[in-house]
């Protein structure tokens, strides 16, 4: 069902926790299938300095809030603000069908926690 890729970002997954000192948190969940997720974000000047998540979920969830981290870190904001769900499930060499939702959710939560940032929501939320 998955790819050897996905199963390594489920098992090791990368960036995962919680960070004290984050500039700003964003969050993402869905009702249909109770995933939730928190992205952290450490800004300097216009970049993604650090981000960590934290995600309870599925392993399609966990592997794509891995992957995400990833491909956002070191970016600028405007960078990092269009990665889609699309690129997140193609970084990861595909999703099976049914779990598409869960790259969403991890573009989700980082739009959630830059829209956050940009509209001067600093600090780490509870």
């Amino acid at each position: 069902m998955y790819n050897e890729k996905v199963i390594d970002h489920f098992t090791n997954p990368r960036n995962v926790g919680e960070m004290p000192d984050a500039d700003v948190v964003g969050e993402s969940g869905s009702f249909k299938c109770g995933d939730t997720m928190k992205i952290y974000l450490k800004i300097e000047g216009d970049r993604i300095a650090d981000i960590k998540f934290q995600t309870f979920g599925c392993g399609a969830a966990i592997a794509s809030s891995s992957m995400l981290t990833e491909m956002a870190k070191g970016k600028t904001l405007e960078e990092a603000r269009r990665i889609t769900n699309k690129d997140v499930a193609a970084e990861l060499g595909g999703l099976p069908p049914l779990k598409m939702h869960c790259s969403n959710l991890a573009a989700d939560a980082l739009q959630d926690a830059i829209n956050r940032y940009l509209d001067g929501e600093k600090g780490a939320q509870s």
